[in-house]
C-alpha cells in the first residue's frame, strides 16, 4: 500500500465532507466505499487530521509462548538427533523426533522450533534472497522432469569421492551412485542406472559440466552424453553456467547428502564409502520428508506413479557411434552486456536491450534451428525473440518410434 496517495485521499474525503458534500458524491469522486469513509471520519472526529495515519498492525498482545519445558524438549532432541550416524537436525526432524516420542501434547511449528533453537543459540538464521523472475521448465504427470548433479569429497589421504545424484523433480526419487572421478564414462554409467532405476525422462535438467555437454573446445559440439540423451528420447536442459542455485533441488539433495550423512561419520577407506551410502539411499527413500511433497516421503510419493524404464536390451542396442537423434536441446541463458548468450561454445546476438535478462535458447536438430524465447514475468506471455539457422555438419537420425513420448508438450510456452 501506498501510504502517502492514502493519506491524501483520506485528505480530500475530509475535506469534501467539512464542505458538506454528500457522502454518496464522495465515494463516487474517490473511489472507496462508504464504510471506508465513515472509517475514516470517526477517526478524523476522535483523532484529528493526525487520526487518518495508517495505525501499526501489530497485535497488542504477544501469542502464547512455549513453556520452559516445550523448549527444553526441542533442544534435547535436536541433541539426540546430532548424535545418530545418519539423518538429519533441522526443524523438520526434530518435529518428527517429538512426534515419536509423545513427550508433547501440543507439537510446535517449524518456525517456532527454528525460533526455538535461535534463542538457544544452535542455529543462525538466514537472511531469505531477494526474489527474481526466472524461466524454468516444470515437471507435471505429462512431462517428466528429471535433474542430475555431482558433488565431491575428500579421504584422508587425498582420496577423492564423488556423489552423483538423480533425482525425479515431481516425486524426489533418487538414485545415486558412488564413485572415485567424474569422467565421462562415469556419468553415463550413472545415468543408465539412474534411468532403469527411475525411469526414462522427458528432460533432463543439469549444469554446463564438460562431461555433461561436450567440452569447451569446438563449437556446436554435441558430445556423446548429449547425443546419448537425445537417442533416448530425452531433451537436455542446461542451466545458465556459474549458477548452481538454478538446479535448486537437487543441490540441496547435495546438501542433505552431506549434512545427513557425510558429516555425521568419518570414512577409512572408499570402499567404505560405498557399502555405507545404501544406508543414506534407504533413509531418504523411507523417511526423509521433502518440503514440498506435503508430509509424504519419495517411497509414499512414488506409489501409483508410472514409468518407463529403460531395459537392459534397449542398453545393449545402442549403436557403437551415436549419431545426432531429432529432438531439442534446452539452454537457460543471461544476455550479456552485448545482447548476446553463448551456447555450444558459440555467441549469439539476441538483443541488447534484454542484456541481464534470462531467456531460453532451443536448439531443434531435426529443423537445424536455433529459436530464443523470452519471458518478461510468469504473467507475461512468452515472446519468440530470435530464430537461427543452425547448420549441423552431418545427418540427423530420426527418433526410434520406441523411445517416442505421446504425452510430450511441444509448445514452449509451456516450459517456461
Amino acid at each position: 500500500m501506498d501510504e502517502k496517495r492514502e493519506r491524501n485521499l483520506r485528505r480530500r474525503a475530509i475535506r469534501l465532507v467539512l464542505k458538506g458534500v454528500s457522502p454518496q458524491t464522495i465515494v463516487r469522486l474517490i473511489g472507496r466505499t462508504r464504510t471506508w469513509l465513515f472509517k475514516w471520519k470517526k477517526r478524523f472526529d476522535q483523532l484529528g487530521w493526525e487520526g487518518l495515519k495508517s495505525q501499526s498492525r501489530c497485535p497488542n498482545r504477544i501469542a502464547s509462548r512455549y513453556d520452559h519445558h516445550a523448549r527444553r524438549m526441542v533442544i534435547q532432541a535436536r541433541q539426540r538427533l546430532a548424535r545418530r550416524k545418519v539423518g538429519l537436525v533441522g526443524p523438520r526432524a526434530i518435529q518428527c523426533e517429538l512426534r515419536q516420542s509423545r513427550l508433547l501434547r501440543r507439537i510446535p511449528s517449524t518456525s517456532t522450533i527454528t525460533r526455538i533453537l535461535h534463542e538457544g543459540g544452535l542455529i543462525k538464521v538466514p537472511r531469505a534472497p531477494k526474489p527474481s523472475h526466472y524461466p524454468h521448465p516444470t515437471p507435471t504427470p505429462n512431462y517428466i522432469l528429471q535433474a542430475m548433479d555431482w558433488t565431491s569429497r575428500f579421504l584422508e589421504g587425498g582420496c577423492k569421492v564423488f556423489a552423483f545424484h538423480t533425482i525425479d523433480l515431481e516425486t524426489h526419487a533418487l538414485h545415486q551412485t558412488i564413485s572415485a572421478d567424474k569422467s565421462l564414462q562415469t556419468v553415463i554409467h550413472h545415468a543408465m542406472q539412474s534411468w532403469q532405476a527411475l525411469g526414462l525422462p522427458d528432460g533432463l535438467q543439469m549444469d554446463n559440466d564438460a562431461a555433461f555437454c561436450g567440452g569447451y573446445k569446438v563449437a556446436r559440439v554435441f558430445g556423446y552424453f548429449v547425443r546419448l540423451c537425445l537417442y533416448f528420447g530425452i531433451e537436455p536442459i542446461f542451466i545458465p553456467p556459474h549458477s548452481p542455485e538454478r538446479n535448486a533441488v537437487v543441490e540441496r539433495l547435495n546438501g542433505l547428502w552431506s549434512q545427513g550423512f557425510w558429516r555425521r561419520r568419518r570414512f577409512a577407506s572408499f570402499g567404505v564409502v560405498c557399502r555405507a551410502s545404501s544406508q543414506f539411499e534407504q533413509w531418504y527413500r523411507q523417511e526423509y520428508e521433502p518440503p514440498t511433497l506435503g508430509g509424504k516421503t519419495p517411497a509414499q510419493a512414488q506409489q501409483g506413479v508410472k514409468r518407463e524404464r529403460l531395459s537392459r536390451r534397449q542398453i545393449g542396442s545402442l549403436p557403437e557411434e551415436l549419431p545426432i537423434t531429432a529432438g531439442r536441446l534446452h539452454f537457460l541463458r543471461q544476455v550479456d552486456a552485448e545482447g548476446k548468450i553463448w551456447v555450444l561454445n558459440e555467441k549469439w546476438k539476441v538483443d541488447r536491450r534484454l542484456a541481464g535478462k534470462y531467456v531460453w535458447a532451443v536448439i531443434i536438430t531435426h529443423e537445424q534451428r536455433l529459436e530464443v524465447y523470452y519471458r518478461r514475468s510468469s504473467a507475461d506471455r512468452v515472446r519468440l525473440v530470435k530464430t537461427f539457422h543452425y547448420e549441423i555438419a552431418e545427418r540427423v537420425a530420426a527418433l526410434l518410434p520406441e523411445f517416442k513420448r505421446r504425452n510430450r508438450r511441444r509448445k514452449m510456452f509451456t516450459m517456461l
